[in-house]
């Protein structure tokens, strides 16, 4: 995964923009995401199926894999059977 791919679930509507990512798969309901969209969708793993936010950044705990999501879905991204988990916001400074 380079960053600026745009990646299209197997299963439902979800798209995501790479914005850092390594050389694993990143995965929508439990099935790989693609260049291309099926003309047929896949069936989606029920435990992967939470969905996806629609401009959230999804990270995995080790922050090597960076997501945005540009298209909400009805899967869950994860990557080698770990959920990603939207990335918190950084606080701002206080402005005493």
């Amino acid at each position: 995964m380079k960053p600026g791919t745009k990646l299209k679930s197997a299963v439902c509507d979800t798209e995501v923009m790479v914005i850092r990512g390594s050389d694993l798969v990143a995965m929508c309901g439990g099935v790989a995401m693609g260049d291309e969209k099926p003309a047929e969708p896949a069936a989606a793993d029920p435990d992967l199926s939470q969905g996806t936010l629609i401009g959230k950044r999804y990270v995995n705990a080790a922050g090597t894999v960076e997501l945005l999501c540009v298209k909400a879905g009805k899967g869950s991204l994860s990557i080698d059977g770990e959920v990603l988990q939207i990335k918190d916001a950084k606080p701002l400074p206080s402005s005493d």
